[in-house]
């Protein structure tokens, strides 16, 4: 490990794991079930993009976004969407440290050189954890500069803003905003999924989250498949429910397929 200035520390993205972060939400929602909410985010101006964060490298970055949207509005709380979030937004990765602005990159940098590192090493390193990760100019169009100004913006634009930009993705019924869309409606339109209370399932795996929102006899199960690989659940697991959103658009009720993430809606009988 290397300790940069300002206390951060550089370790491995296998050392991540989904059972720990799913502990800190499960705690959170327990926490705040009888007085209050809180405001649940996965991204803010000082961190790495989510989808880089939480998914292996070979992820796709489509699908890992909705994946990360279905847990954040399905939550108990109030979901926080930081700019760029709701289009994919990965991490950049500018080919020179004199592209970064952010001066804790530069400091990580010398402190990655300084330690014995090549320059294409610490450049890595600044890739992965830079702050500017979350502080490209927004990407309106595909147009010269994103649409963003016709001047010189702060930092480059992201090399992916033809295809990931507001106007293109409004016109593209698949992609991330029009699920963030979908998936604000079915939020908001579901007294369930706002105070309903919240119940882990597969609490010990390390390759999905899943959970139960339930309010009276209505219950919504969400599963997320964080893997790339294929996964078989209990066969009982949806019994009487029916599939309502997914990033999937067909479904296969018992495997969650690479990065899949589902919400079924369950009525309980009244007897």
């Amino acid at each position: 490990n290397i300790m940069f200035p300002g206390g951060e520390t550089w370790h491995a993205v296998s050392e991540w794991k989904l059972s720990d972060w799913k502990k800190t939400f499960t705690a959170s929602q327990k926490a705040t079930a009888h007085n209050g909410r809180y405001p649940i985010f996965f991204e803010n101006h000082d961190k790495p993009r989510a989808v880089n964060n939480f998914f292996p490298p070979d992820a796709d970055k489509n699908l890992a976004a909705k994946a990360l949207a279905t847990v954040l509005f399905t939550l108990r709380g109030t979901p926080f969407v930081f700019e760029g979030q709701e289009l994919g937004y990965t991490n950049v990765a500018y080919d020179s440290i004199d592209a970064y602005d952010d001066i804790s990159s530069h400091g990580q940098y010398k402190a990655a050189i300084d330690a014995g590192y090549s320059q294409g090493e610490a450049l890595k390193f600044v890739q992965r954890f830079s702050r500017d990760n979350a502080r490209t100019p927004m990407q309106w169009t595909p147009g010269r500069n994103a649409g963003f100004t016709s001047g010189k913006a702060w930092l480059p634009i992201h090399d992916d803003y033809k295809t990931c930009n507001v106007e293109t993705e409004e016109d593209d019924e698949n992609s991330v905003l029009n699920f963030y869309k979908k998936i604000i409606a079915l939020r908001k339109s579901n007294k369930t999924l706002i105070e309903g209370r919240y119940e882990e399932l597969l609490p010990e795996s390390e390759k999905v989250f899943a959970f139960k929102r339930i309010l009276g006899d209505e219950i919504f199960y969400t599963v997320v498949n964080f893997t790339t690989a294929e996964i078989l659940l209990p066969e009982e697991f949806f019994d009487g429910a029916e599939k309502v959103l997914g990033n999937y658009d067909d479904e296969q009720k018992n495997i969650l397929r690479p990065l899949e993430s589902v919400i079924y809606k369950k009525v309980l009988r009244k007897d």
